[in-house]
């Protein structure tokens, strides 16, 4: 691959836009990640497509990105492409008791996740951006 190319650095930056603009998108319309869990948690479809889906962005992401202890950026992509493959399986294996957790989660502290996930976002999509300079 060339020099020029950082898989970290893209992972890092696309994953953190995304949790940002999905956060701004619950912020506007409060109840939108509630409604979503409860149509997931009503579906066996969307449970399959989503675990896989979920299974095949955690592990790109865990397999692009090395882990590099004195490399912060690519131990937490590493990491979180782990955490996204568990969370895939837990999915498939107790969607059940996992959705149920969410639904009264959220019921609680919707505008908590979101402004954590907004923040969270932002962290890392700068840590990707900042990668590039």
């Amino acid at each position: 691959m060339p020099d020029t190319f950082d898989p970290t650095a893209w992972t890092a930056a696309l994953l953190g836009l995304f949790a940002v603009f999905a956060a701004i998108g619950a912020l506007r319309q409060p109840g939108t990640w509630r409604t979503m869990i409860d149509e997931i948690d009503k579906s066996p479809a969307l449970q399959l497509i989503g675990g896989l889906l979920e299974l095949f962005l955690g592990a790109a992401i865990y397999l692009v990105n090395p882990w590099d202890p004195l490399d912060i950026v690519a131990c937490v992509m590493k990491a979180i492409g782990g955490l996204m493959m568990l969370e895939a399986l837990v999915v498939m294996g107790f969607s059940d008791l996992y959705f149920h957790f969410w639904l009264k989660n959220l019921a609680a502290m919707h505008r908590g996740w979101a402004i954590i996930t907004l923040l969270l976002g932002g962290v890392l999509a700068l840590g990707g951006f900042g990668r590039f300079v």
